[in-house]
């Protein structure tokens, strides 16, 4: 059963109005009437409905008027804009009164506020809608051709479902020498075609004669259908059938088993042979009383092949012809009368119910509507409605079977919180038969109490990199009251985070407490963040309750190892690295360093070589990054080497990057040059100019070396004088914090001074030369890096003359 709450209020201001709309509605009583014809579209205009009742349209919907009616279907409908009564379908007149003269459809209007009821009564107007139609298609008559002139032969009667003028009104048969319609009007109201002999038949001249009968209504335009009449002629057959009875009457209860033998209607006929046998067949009966009994037509049996039905039909009647085997007939009329079984029990609907009522309404407050209905008649239909004894409740009789369920006293929630009240509804009929519905009402108390959560606090981890609009955690508040009072509702409380509102980076479901991130979060912004979540009940008035959340952004790894040294130089040459050819075994080339953004084992760096021009001649440590010889140096080795070095973390999947190396292998720089120098750009052979091209390389290589030898010898003393400077200031270093170079395992990654960059081409390809000094310093300081990526902060004055000094300077 649904349920919806109704709440009820008892406000004094407005006594005096509920005392004049109930004197009002009281002078409205009277039945309502309105018309409308049949076949009419769905929604079409019946009647005002809301003037009648003496209200405004929007008050059908504010005082949840509906249409109350016992009917299976739902022939009408309310138009709340309108206020109008409208029709909820296609409605059908012989549907529902079949041939009355008058169609009256009952229901009553409801005003749920008041548990008032309003009789209405439509009258459904009949149209032509319907042909006049005969039972059979075609009538086979056979007659004697001895048959006296004036004889009259019965014909079947049309049937029209309309009524009035749009029923059958008129006859009409197809001319013919030897036979007239004659119309004869029936006691019981329907007209009765007969066909009369005017002329002797003869055989021999003619033996079949076909007629049409044709029945038209009254209706505009005019509906008419039509019978064939097919009369054979016999030879003289002089005696017809002839019934014991002129009329059979039977009684049978509605709960007759099926093919039960109701009755034996019987014909006799004196004449011999074929024109003595007689045969029984249904005439101008209702289809649908044919549908429900058969006839045995050798034996004049009447037997229900289908159930009686009592409240559909009270009596059967129904018309029985005996034919003998010349064609003469005889006719006998049948009723059956149905008896009345107790075979329906009382049907019970709570027209209006309210579910849950404060404890402090006084007596007499209404709880439901209750109509109770039975469908049998007489003692078999009569009912009485009680209900459970010992509760605080009665039951009130009003008009048409309804019946208010009220309070007999002041409940009290303290004492019940709750009651089942069964309503109980028995007819009068032998066995009594009776229904029972079950109606809960519970006892409402008031918002006292606010929404508590388990915990003060809450904690919850989120991963870095979440999806967006991924769930992170949920909280529960529980409110001791009940219903709306009970009803949490969560929101976060207004704040900021990094000056941005936090219902920009969190939203949380109002019904279910969870809370949603409708953004990804980075670790390396975002390490904690505070909340705090406040839930309300839906009292009158509310009450609430906040609790925090501190939420924890757990580190991913999500980023690359980033190579500091060797950087690329900025005019697409490639760096490289010197080692002498007297080079021990263990020689440090140069330093490979990295760093990571994550944290813990994410930022936990190892070192390989990927890939080398002469594999087995340097080596990388694991966790240093140094590339070491592994072997003496030979004349055969090559004088540029390359080494391409992988860099990985330690994350789940880890992430790698890599850097290309190139080493020269020579003893000066002279020997350098020499064998850059060495290394010609093919040219093509036909070009003309060859010559005159070889001669301006050879002069562009010693303007360049000429060149070199000077800013050489600059910059040697300049890094005299620098050297000098960088001893003074050397405090300046010494707050640089340890933690830029520190990961969770403790590692700290060192560093180590290689040499200055001397910048130099030949040729046309660039190279970059290292020059390894005797002396190692413990720092390598790169400005670029020092910009970007502030991982050293060293005095801006001492950058800036590093950056004067040379060309390029790798740090970590």
């Amino acid at each position: 059963m649904a349920i919806r709450l109704k709440r009820l209020s008892g406000y004094s201001g407005l006594a005096l109005l509920c005392l004049f709309e109930g004197l009002l509605f009281e002078a409205r009583a009277g039945k309502i009437r309105y018309s409308v014809a049949e076949e009419t579209d769905k929604g079409s205009f019946v009647g005002n409905i809301a003037k009648d009742l003496g209200l405004q349209p929007q008050e059908l919907t504010e005082r949840e008027v509906r249409i109350v009616s016992r009917g299976k279907m739902q022939i009408f409908a309310l138009n709340p804009r309108s206020g109008s009564l409208i029709t909820a379908g296609r409605i059908d007149r012989e549907e529902l009164c079949a041939q009355s003269a008058l169609c009256l459809v009952n229901f009553n209007i409801l005003l749920k506020d008041k548990m008032k009821l309003f009789p209405v009564e439509v009258e459904i107007i009949d149209i032509n809608d319907n042909t006049p139609q005969f039972q059979l298609e075609e009538l086979e008559v056979k007659m004697n051709e001895i048959t006296t002139v004036g004889t009259r032969i019965p014909l079947p009667f049309g049937q029209d479902l309309d009524v009035g003028m749009n029923s059958l009104q008129s006859y009409q048969l197809s001319s013919n020498p030897h036979f007239s319609l004659k119309v004869q009007q029936g006691a019981d109201g329907p007209q009765h075609p007969e066909m009369v002999l005017q002329s002797p038949l003869d055989r021999e001249e003619e033996a079949v004669h076909n007629l049409v009968l044709t029945a038209s209504d009254g209706g505009d335009p005019v509906r008419s259908g039509t019978l064939r009449i097919h009369v054979q002629v016999v030879d003289a057959n002089d005696n017809p059938p002839a019934f014991t009875q002129a009329q059979y009457n039977v009684s049978v209860p509605e709960n007759v088993p099926l093919g039960t033998r109701l009755l034996v209607v019987n014909a006799t006929d004196p004449d011999e042979g074929a024109n003595g046998e007689v045969t029984y067949s249904f005439h101008n009966i209702d289809h649908r009383v044919a549908q429900i009994f058969q006839l045995d037509s050798h034996t004049g049996e009447i037997l229900n092949k289908k159930p009686l039905d009592f409240e559909e039909y009270e009596i059967y009647p129904m018309e029985i012809q005996a034919q003998d085997g010349a064609g003469l007939m005889a006719r006998a009329k049948v009723l059956v009368k149905v008896l009345d079984v107790n075979d329906n029990a009382p049907e019970m609907t709570i027209t209006s119910v309210t579910t849950a009522i404060p404890e402090n309404f006084p007596p007499g407050t209404i709880i439901a509507l209750i109509n109770v209905h039975d469908q049998d008649s007489e003692e078999n239909g009569h009912t009485t409605c009680s209900i459970s004894e010992n509760l605080p409740f009665k039951l009130e009789k009003l008009v048409d079977n309804y019946y208010h369920l009220v309070t007999e006293r002041i409940l009290d929630r303290e004492f019940t919180s709750g009651y089942n009240i069964t309503v109980i509804v028995a007819d009068k009929g032998t066995p009594a038969l009776s229904t029972e519905t079950h109606i809960s009402l519970l006892v409402t108390d008031i918002n006292d109490n606010p929404p508590t959560f388990p915990q003060e606090s809450y904690f919850a981890y989120i991963p870095e990199n979440n999806p967006r609009g991924a769930s992170i955690f949920s909280m529960i508040a529980h409110d001791l009251d009940s219903n709306e009072n009970a009803r949490v509702t969560y929101s976060l409380t207004e704040d900021t985070i990094q000056g941005v509102p936090v219902s920009s980076y969190f939203s949380i479901n109002s019904d279910t407490g969870v809370l949603y991130a409708l953004r990804s979060f980075d670790f390396e912004q975002f390490r904690d963040l505070q909340l705090s979540v406040t839930a309300r009940d839906n009292g009158d008035p509310p009450l609430s309750s906040n609790v925090s959340l501190n939420l924890l952004v757990l580190d991913q790894n999500d980023n690359a190892p980033e190579i500091l040294y060797p950087t690329l130089p900025s005019d697409d040459s490639t760096g490289v690295e010197l080692a002498p050819r007297s080079a021990e075994p263990g020689y440090l080339v140069t330093k490979v360093v990295a760093v990571d953004r994550d944290s813990g084992q994410n930022a936990w760096l190892s070192y390989h070589v990927l890939k080398a021009s002469e594999p087995g001649l340097f080596s990388v440590g694991v966790h240093t990054g140094e590339v070491r010889t592994t072997r003496v140096l030979q004349d055969r080795d090559a004088f540029k080497q390359s080494l391409v070095v992988a860099v990985q973390d330690h994350g789940q999947p880890p992430l790698s990057a890599t850097v290309t190396l190139t080493v020269a292998i020579a003893d000066s720089i002279p020997e350098v040059l020499a064998d850059l120098g060495s290394v010609k750009t093919p040219v093509n052979s036909n070009d003309s100019g060859l010559t005159l091209y070889l001669v301006v390389a050879v002069a562009a290589v010693s303007c360049i070396f000429l060149a070199f030898v000077i800013v050489l010898m600059a910059l040697r003393l300049r890094r005299w004088h620098i050297s000098r400077l960088l001893q003074a200031r050397n405090r300046g270093l010494a707050d640089v914090p340890a933690s830029h170079f520190v990961g969770m395992d403790g590692v700290q990654a060192f560093l180590q001074t290689y040499s200055h960059e001397v910048s130099l081409t030949a040729d046309s390809r660039k190279s970059q030369l290292i020059f390894p000094q005797p002396n190692y310093a413990d720092t390598l300081i790169s400005p670029n890096s020092c910009e970007k990526k502030d991982f050293l902060s060293a005095p801006q004055p001492l950058l800036e003359d590093k950056q004067e000094t040379f060309p390029q300077v790798n740090s970590l």
